[in-house]
């Protein structure tokens, strides 16, 4: 038994035998794409699965219960669906309170999204970290657990951004995002104290990296962001090892939203660039009656 930290559970390592495996990559939009892209880099003779649970978003909203059976319903019609050998949940809010009941549920591998807290910790040099998260990462008592375990000594600042992952939605969807929005989303991140300054910023939510070139430009300092997805992809590809190479009979990848009224032109043209010219619409509504949270 070993302890994954892209996982955020102890599981045993599993070989996956199949030639052409097929990899089922999940969040909760599209912040999921930064993981798809090196996914598929990594994994070039995989079937590429996107899905994004558009219906859902943003999982902010949901209480812990509500996000734990949206997530196992949503996995339910998705692993019907497509039969996926590998799923890559790609959401850090998701990953950090649903994984357990992921494995409970099904009997395929599951890599998830959890803060990257440990390289960071050994990265930073001013002992001063941030981590730009959504609100629900935040809270969650498994964010804490990992700074206690490998930041003990460093000061930690969690920064729950309220607005960054839609802004990213937007951005990729061709609107426009004021930069004095997002540099007010990030400035937290910013700390000063005692001749130190953060040095280090966790990117914790995928979808924070579709921003990241306009981040660096506003920032008020020059700082390392590290961004988990390179991490995750070679995760997916130790478990992949037995894949063979690519082979033009592979079927297309595919994108899969539950919802899809944002699907915009731009979008569209966007969703191509990452491979994803074949569009699926799988209606899935949220159920009536879903609760407000800070979760």
């Amino acid at each position: 038994m070993q302890v994954d930290l892209l996982a955020g559970t102890g599981h045993r390592p599993v070989a996956i035998p199949r030639p052409r495996p097929t990899i089922l990559v999940f969040d909760s939009g599209l912040g999921g794409l930064t993981v798809l892209g090196r996914t598929t880099r990594a994994c070039p003779g995989a079937h590429i699965v996107y899905a994004a649970d558009d219906a859902g978003f943003p999982y902010g909203r949901l209480s812990e219960d509500e996000l734990v059976l949206r997530v196992l319903a949503v996995m339910e019609r998705l692993v019907a669906r497509f039969h996926p050998d590998l799923v890559v949940i790609a959401c850090n809010t998701a990953s950090t309170l649903v994984l357990p009941a992921l494995r409970a549920r099904f009997a395929i591998p599951f890599v998830g999204t959890v803060p990257a807290i440990k390289p960071a910790a050994a990265a930073t040099r001013s002992g001063m970290i941030s981590v730009l998260a959504t609100p629900g990462t935040v809270a969650r008592d498994y964010t804490r657990e990992l700074i206690e375990t490998y930041a003990a000594s460093h000061r930690v600042t969690l920064v729950g951004a309220t607005r960054l992952a839609g802004l990213a939605e937007q951005a990729l969807k061709g609107e426009a995002v004021d930069d004095t929005v997002l540099a007010a989303e990030i400035a937290p991140c910013f700390v000063e104290a005692d001749g130190r300054r953060t040095d280090i910023v966790t990117l914790s939510c995928t979808h924070y990296p579709l921003l990241l070139e306009r981040m660096k430009r506003l920032a008020p300092w020059p700082v390392e962001w590290i961004d988990p997805a390179p991490a995750i992809a070679r995760r997916v590809a130790d478990l992949l090892s037995g894949a063979r190479e690519p082979d033009p009979a592979c079927p297309e990848a595919v994108a899969v939203f539950t919802n899809g009224s944002g699907l915009t032109g731009p979008l569209r043209i966007a969703l191509a660039g990452y491979g994803l010219a074949q569009i699926v619409v799988e209606p899935m509504p949220l159920a009536n009656g879903t609760s407000s949270s800070r979760n």
